[in-house]
């Protein structure tokens, strides 16, 4: 088994992107504080947060050939 980290970001405690890879995470993160700073919104950068998990992943092999 391989231990992975997995992300999940929030906007005022709803989870608006779930199960991101690390890289997506970096993308999507360095985005949203982007837009929550240029932008006129209802939410400010405190309204940003996330989540990091570790999970176990197994990789299976077919042996059906």
């Amino acid at each position: 088994m391989k231990k992975e980290k997995i992300y999940h970001i929030y906007a005022k405690e709803e989870c608006i992107y779930n199960n991101l890879t690390e890289n997506e995470f970096k993308d999507i993160w360095i985005a949203l504080k982007g837009m929550v700073g240029l932008m006129k919104t209802d939410y400010t950068e405190e309204d940003i947060s996330y989540e990091v998990c570790e999970v176990n992943r197994t990789s299976t092999v077919d042996t059906s050939h």
